[in-house]
């Protein structure tokens, strides 16, 4: 410990005994002594802050396009790409008719939205505000409230200053701009780490609201059937260290079916609704057409359709072999392992769940984002430069998927 003399030395002990003025108001103090709530709202609020005058300054230099005109304002350039199917699905619902493109395959369609995000933002649409502003508001509440969620799970695994940093490293991600755009990411992530920080409680029964209400925000539910599955196998062998009764494997196996059942709700509403037992998964094949034609669905194949699509061969197949292995390497590093194995095995599910259904293309990155609880294996270290670098990488990075992925610029064939 110090003694009296080198914390007077320090400033941090006046000749009388208490601390001085300068160390009781000096900012690090300031911070600290903040709840931790205030500390993540401060943090999304700065983050959110930083975005924006990425996008301001991006949308002064948008030239006029299908959705806006030049130089939009904030909410109205928030509100690109699929943004626009969120507003006229509030409007209009849902086909009954799938449209049908000259080929007779079925086009693009508002189907392949699901409907939570918009019934939202049409309750503040209602009350009158516009829905470009509403869209935005509500992303941006449900980040929030995801990042405080994310906070407490952290918590459980992480010291506090690295479950901080990993808050962080969650406000400032790469595609962290859609938490403030019209799009339903944002609430998608915030029913997922509720689910994740009940299921690492232990509060199984309360998975089920939530589960219900994520399966139709944003695609993941089967992922977690999966997770739950996995987690009632672990559970399982580890009885004898870690009691596993009766009751809780009935809970468990149930709640697992539940979620596999209300991840195939929707396919099942929009084969009730058009009379096609196919419309969900016609509609989801539409937006690949553009690359490969329309070809039928074969799980495990859509990756290396794209790895011969953007490289050719042997790297087509080459790379996609590579990223499963490296990714599997990296979950049983160090680091991610402080995560605990039921995060682990949520990362693992939901990756295995895009690698079985989904093309790769430039929404990747956006869809990849729900692997959000591996930011807290970055933070594990404390080296204020592997922090700050980190930091900046990210924010550089941001500005490099808005500038490919959000800016249109004439005919643009890589949306978010």
């Amino acid at each position: 410990m110090r003694t009296r003399a080198a914390l007077v030395a320090h400033g941090r002990l006046a000749l009388t005994g208490r601390p001085t003025r300068r160390s009781r108001w000096s900012p690090r103090v300031r911070w600290r002594v903040l709840p931790w709530w205030a500390r993540v709202t401060l943090i999304y609020a700065a983050a959110r802050a930083i975005t924006t005058v990425f996008v301001l300054v991006m949308a002064q230099g948008q030239a006029a396009n299908a959705w806006t005109g030049a130089k939009p304002g904030y909410f109205a350039y928030a509100n690109l790409w699929d943004a626009r199917w969120y507003a006229w699905i509030a409007v209009g619902g849902y086909p009954s008719d799938l449209p049908i493109d000259d080929n007779g395959h079925v086009a693009e369609n508002a189907w392949a939205f699901l409907p939570a995000f918009p019934a939202i933002v049409r309750v503040f649409t209602t009350a009158g505000l516009p829905w470009d502003v509403a869209s935005v508001l509500v992303a941006l509440a449900a980040g929030l409230g995801a990042a405080l969620v994310f906070h407490r799970l952290m918590t459980r695994f992480l010291e506090p200053d690295q479950a901080m940093f990993a808050v962080v490293l969650f406000c400032v991600a790469p595609v962290a701009p859609i938490m403030q755009f019209g799009y339903a990411e944002s609430l998608g992530f915030l029913w997922l780490a509720i689910a994740l920080l009940l299921l690492v409680d232990r509060r199984y029964v309360w998975l089920l609201p939530v589960l219900a209400v994520w399966a139709f925000t944003r695609p993941g539910a089967l992922a977690f059937a999966l997770t739950l599955g996995l987690h009632w196998i672990v559970r399982w062998f580890t009885r004898e260290r870690d009691p596993f009764p009766a009751r809780e494997q009935v809970v468990v196996a149930s709640v697992a079916v539940f979620a596999g059942l209300v991840g195939l709700a929707w396919p099942v509403v929009a084969w009730a609704v058009t009379g096609s037992p196919t419309a969900y998964l016609d509609t989801e094949l539409a937006w690949r057409a553009p690359y490969i034609g329309y070809v039928e669905l074969a799980p495990l194949t859509p990756w290396f359709q794209s790895g011969d699509w953007w490289l050719g061969q042997p790297m087509g197949t080459i790379a996609p072999i590579a990223l499963v292995v490296g990714f599997a390497v990296f979950l049983f590093t160090p680091w991610v392992k402080r995560l605990g194995v039921d995060l682990r095995l949520w990362c693992a599910s939901y990756a295995l769940y895009l690698f079985a259904v989904f093309f790769p293309q430039s929404s990747t990155f956006r869809l990849l984002a729900p692997l959000f609880p591996l930011a807290g294996a970055l933070a594990v270290p404390r080296s204020p430069w592997w922090r700050g670098g980190l930091v900046v990488a990210s924010l550089a990075l941001q500005v490099g998927w808005l500038l490919i992925g959000w800016r249109i610029d004439g005919y643009d064939w890589t949306p978010p």
